[in-house]
Parts: C-alpha cells; sequence; structure tokens
C-alpha cells in the first residue's frame, strides 16, 4: 500500500512539474518517463489524462491560514506573498486559469475546481473583512479577488514581479475607503512565506 502511495504521488509531482511548465497539452508518455513508470503503472493509478489533471489541480487547492496579525495587514501581505510568487523561477501564472484556457471544455472538471480555488481566496478575504468592521463585505472581497487576478496576469505578461506592489497599494486604498482599521507602521514581507502559489 505504502509503494502504491509513493508511486501515486510520484506520478502526481511529476504531473505539477510538467502542467505547470509546460501545459496540460504534456502528453501522457512524457509524464510517465518524467515520473520514472510506464504507461500502463500511470494509467493504473490515473485511469485518463483529465483524472491526472484533475487531481493536480486539486493537489493545488490549499487553505490560506490567517494569522494574529490585524485583518487590514494580513490583506496587505497577501500582496506581498504574490510578488515573492512572482518573483520565483518558473512562475507561469495562475495554475488553475492555466488549466482551464488550455484546455477550453467548460464541462472539463478543472472549471469548477478552478472556480473552487478562487472561491477560497475570496472567502479568505472576506471572513479578515467582516472582522475589520467593513461595510460591504461581500463587494470588497471581489474586488480584492480581482486585483489578485489582474496583478497575476499583469506579471506574466510584464515579466514584472513589482506589479504586485501597484495591486497592494490600489487594495490599501479600497480597505481605508471601506472603513477597515489599516496598521500605521506595516511590515512589508514579515509574515511567513505560506501559500505562495497563485
Amino acid at each position: 500500500m505504502n509503494a502504491r502511495k509513493s508511486t501515486s504521488e510520484r506520478i502526481l509531482e511529476a504531473a505539477d512539474r510538467l502542467f505547470y511548465g509546460q501545459g496540460t497539452v504534456v502528453g501522457v508518455d512524457t509524464l510517465a518517463a518524467e515520473a520514472g513508470v510506464s504507461k500502463r503503472t500511470l494509467y493504473n493509478h490515473y485511469p485518463s489524462k483529465d483524472v491526472l489533471i484533475e487531481a493536480y489541480l486539486k493537489r493545488r487547492l490549499r487553505a490560506i491560514p490567517t494569522s494574529d496579525q490585524p485583518p487590514a495587514q494580513q490583506i496587505l501581505d497577501d500582496f506581498d506573498r504574490l510578488e515573492r510568487a512572482f518573483a520565483s523561477e518558473g512562475f507561469r501564472g495562475c495554475a488553475f486559469v492555466n488549466a482551464v484556457a488550455e484546455l477550453k471544455d467548460p464541462k472539463h472538471a478543472a472549471n469548477a475546481i478552478a472556480l473552487r480555488f478562487k472561491e477560497v481566496r475570496r472567502t479568505w478575504f472576506r471572513e479578515l473583512l467582516v472582522r475589520a468592521g467593513v461595510h460591504d463585505p461581500d463587494g470588497l472581497s471581489l474586488q480584492l479577488l480581482l486585483l489578485v487576478d489582474g496583478a497575476i496576469a499583469a506579471a506574466l505578461v510584464r515579466k514584472d514581479a513589482t506589479v504586485a506592489r501597484a495591486a497592494r497599494s490600489a487594495a490599501r486604498v479600497l480597505l481605508e475607503a471601506a472603513g477597515a482599521a489599516m496598521p500605521e507602521i506595516e511590515s512589508r514581507g514579515s509574515t511567513k512565506d505560506f501559500a505562495k502559489k497563485p
């Protein structure tokens, strides 16, 4: 059982590297070779490429933890984490958006997983905004999510990680306008670098 899990995880790790780095167009032969298994073994663990794509995306779904920092600071720190992710080697945009765009199939499971991923971040924003006492946490959480998505797209096209700073500045303006208590002194990049993947 442990060997089976190990093989399955090895295949999934290979899929993560190749699908994110080269796109979901990567063939099964290449995936099997990267994982060091035969095609038959790969199919024993993942009956189809679509099943593997679904598993790859689900593997990237992670809750974003909160901390004891003030809510507004946590939101601003999220944009700092984005900048670090943009600057990392191999940054290729949002894995979920990429998969949806590459697959071009509205019925593919990737679409629902991508929506779930976006909702995880929007809900995280919303919960912090409720704690911050803003008037319209639903509307503002969506606006912040759009800033994140726009920053990801801009960083990919412009090859400039610092676009996250512009998005962060816009987020600060929105938070202030909504009446969120803002930290007097911000410690940019002071929080642990969790949930790095956009």
